[in-house]
């Protein structure tokens, strides 16, 4: 396994939208936070993987996939929550960038885990990014939602179902 060690474990500029608060109150959040958004895995990603590849930085406290918010099925992200600061600096150090289930998946920091924040965003359940994507993605379902639903002839907004894989 390699390391990417030109990553750094500093804040990064992405801010969440959604926080209630002020952009300082959230900075200093992320300032001493021991949450990691991991976001670029693969829908096929377990979360006995991710525990494989987080675990070499420190002990993990908890691992929440992020679910598609109609279907419950995986969507391409997920939080780690380590016990200490300094392993979760070293996750920033080392794993972000790395190769994880065949993609490069990306680490930030988040101010902690909330219920109800492990559900998509997007008008389709899933992640806002994945709607808009051009480029044809197996590990992440195909075409992004707006062109897959171009290419299957459907004119109507509606939100993108996954078919039901258990039939």
């Amino acid at each position: 396994m390699a390391f990417n060690t030109t990553s750094s474990a500093g804040l990064s500029t992405y801010r969440d939208q959604h926080f209630r608060g002020t952009l300082a109150e959230q900075e200093r959040l992320l300032r001493i936070s021991t949450t990691m958004y991991v976001g670029n895995l693969s829908y096929y990603t377990t979360e006995e993987q991710i525990y494989e590849l987080f675990s070499m930085c420190g002990d993990i406290k908890r691992i929440v996939m992020g679910l598609d918010k109609y279907e419950k099925v995986p969507c391409g992200f997920c939080f780690v929550e380590y016990y200490k600061r300094a392993d979760a600096e070293n996750c920033m150090r080392y794993v972000n960038g790395t190769r994880l289930d065949d993609r490069i998946v990306r680490t930030d920091w988040d101010i902690g885990f909330v219920e109800g924040r492990q559900y998509g965003r997007g008008r389709s359940g899933g992640q806002v990014r994945d709607e808009y994507r051009t480029d044809f993605d197996a590990g992440r379902g195909g075409y992004g939602k707006i062109i897959q639903q171009k290419v299957e002839g459907v004119a109507s907004p509606a939100p993108f179902r996954r078919p039901n894989k258990s039939l």
